[in-house]
C-alpha cells in the first residue's frame, strides 16, 4: 500500500509542525468573556424590546383598570422606551469598560 516512509520528509514536516506551534495566536475580536459583537448587539435589542414591551403591558393594564385607554398607554410606553434605552446604555459602558480593562492586561503582559 504506502511505500517506506521517507525521514527526510519526516524531519521537514516536524520542523514545519514546530514552526507553526511556535507561532503566537492570533488575537480574537471578540468583545467581553467570549461574547461576539453579534450576540452584544442582539442583547441590546432583547434590553430595549423588552423594556418597550413592559410599558406598554403596564399602561395598557393599568388604562383597562381605570378606563382611560390612551393615556397611561402612552405614558407608559415612553417610560418603557427610556428605561430600555438607559439598559442599553449600561451594557455598552459595561462592555467597553471590560475591553479595555482586558487591552490594559494584555499591554502590561
Amino acid at each position: 500500500m504506502a511505500s517506506e516512509l521517507d525521514p527526510e520528509r519526516l524531519r521537514a514536516l516536524e520542523k514545519r509542525l514546530h514552526a507553526a506551534k511556535g507561532k503566537p495566536k492570533p488575537e480574537s475580536t471578540q468583545m467581553a468573556k467570549g461574547f461576539s459583537q453579534g450576540e452584544v448587539a442582539y442583547r441590546m435589542v432583547i434590553e430595549l424590546s423588552t423594556g418597550i414591551l413592559a410599558g406598554v403591558g403596564i399602561g395598557y393594564g393599568l388604562d383597562v383598570l381605570f378606563g382611560t385607554l390612551p393615556v397611561f398607554l402612552a405614558i407608559f410606553s415612553m417610560v418603557g422606551f427610556a428605561a430600555g434605552v438607559k439598559t442599553m446604555l449600561g451594557t455598552a459602558r459595561q462592555i467597553q469598560e471590560k475591553t479595555a480593562a482586558q487591552a490594559a492586561d494584555r499591554e502590561r503582559g
